[in-house]
């Protein structure tokens, strides 16, 4: 967590972003390979899904420390001939740091997608069912996802105290998935109870990373201030 502060290594590169002669291409070239780290996310997931403790396990896989992935800044490990192929063409690619590379941005991105898009084919391939329902259902994944999302900028920006309103809120989201799935009404549509033995497993995940971060997050905003920032 300590990378999150205002001092960390993402205030730097955005002050620094100005050195970089990158137009709309490199940009968009960049953007795709952090999609495609939220794919192989996905992929590492997906296989680890009835492993009990698949979160390290994919974090581990993804290259990121176990104590502390959480932190920005976790790489995905290419081999060396990638590596270099990389810089020749596509030069300070790895210096870049964005949100698109925070661990967490990149696990919640991962199962949030999995969820609606899953959602999405259920409900467009179900017979009768009540549009209240498959629309309340998909509205609440986005928003807990929203939510989400706007906490871990508070996270890059080191605003701890925002960052922990900001889950919460994704918390009382997620909450209210629970219990749309769980509603009797919900229980009557066949659709919704095959999504729910798919979506349980991986609401409760979504809710275990983001009570770590706050849990983080409460850590540090009660750790004594270094005298060395009181003289700064």
């Amino acid at each position: 967590m300590s990378n999150f502060n205002s001092d960390g290594p993402s205030g730097n590169e955005w002050e620094e972003r100005g050195d970089l002669a990158w137009n709309e291409f490199d940009w968009e070239r960049y953007l795709r390979e952090q999609d495609e780290s939220i794919g192989r996310y996905q992929k590492f997931y997906e296989a680890s899904i009835d492993t009990p403790d698949r979160i390290d396990a994919v974090a581990a896989q993804m290259g990121w420390s176990l104590e502390d992935w959480t932190e920005e800044g976790g790489e995905i490990p290419d081999s060396d001939d990638d590596e270099e192929d990389d810089e020749e063409e596509f030069p300070d690619k790895g210096d870049v740091y964005t949100l698109h590379k925070n661990p967490i941005f990149i696990a919640t991105k991962a199962i949030t997608h999995s969820l609606q898009h899953t959602w999405s084919q259920a409900a467009g391939d179900a017979h009768q069912l009540p549009a209240p329902v498959s629309l309340s259902l998909l509205t609440a994944l986005h928003r807990g996802e929203d939510q989400a999302i706007q906490a871990i900028h508070a996270l890059d920006f080191g605003d701890y105290a925002m960052a922990i309103s900001l889950f919460k809120r994704a918390l009382n989201v997620l909450n209210s998935t629970f219990a749309l799935l769980n509603s009797d009404e919900a229980g009557r549509q066949p659709a919704v109870v095959a999504f729910r033995v798919y979506a349980l497993p991986r609401l409760f995940d979504l809710r275990e990373i983001w009570l770590r971060v706050i849990n983080e997050c409460r850590e540090e905003l009660e750790r004594p201030a270094d005298p060395e920032d009181d003289e700064e």
